[in-house]
């Protein structure tokens, strides 16, 4: 959780790290019933981040997260009536994002179908093409 994170950073990757003072905070109230208090009190948190012109990212970390996630991140939380609660949250949302944008997805290596899968599939229309054949209507002697 974001409570474990040394002060002033919030650790992505073990090899990404992002000070706090990069990140542009915004509260608004949120929506829905809530009576008196939720009329008065900001509580729904959204956080961005801007890739584009962060000073801690390295030049892969950025080319990757600019493709994947675009030039600005957002997160918001509105999940609880306690604004800490939801800056946490809406932190936790942002690190999820970034951490999935700058995961390294392996290569896909493309391979043949085995032996016994080609025999399967044959074997497969085999079983088809006679099962369809047997639907016919017999032909009469003499009729094409």
């Amino acid at each position: 959780m974001v409570s474990e994170r040394p002060e002033g950073v919030l650790r992505i990757t073990p090899t990404c790290r992002i000070a706090l003072g990069e990140l542009e905070w915004r509260t608004t109230r949120s929506g829905g019933p809530g009576g008196q208090h939720a009329n008065t009190s900001d509580t729904r948190v959204e956080v961005r981040f801007d890739v584009a012109s962060s000073p801690s990212l390295g030049p892969r970390q950025r080319a990757r997260l600019l493709d994947r996630v675009g030039p600005v991140v957002r997160a918001s939380a509105s999940d609880t009536r306690s604004q800490a609660r939801n800056r946490e949250l809406a932190l936790d949302r942002l690190r999820d994002r970034l951490a999935d944008g700058l995961r390294v997805r392996p290569a896909r290596r493309p391979t043949a179908p085995s032996v016994a899968a080609r025999q399967r599939r044959l074997n497969a229309k085999r079983r088809q093409s006679a099962r369809k054949r047997e639907r016919r209507t017999p032909r009469r002697d003499g009729e094409e």
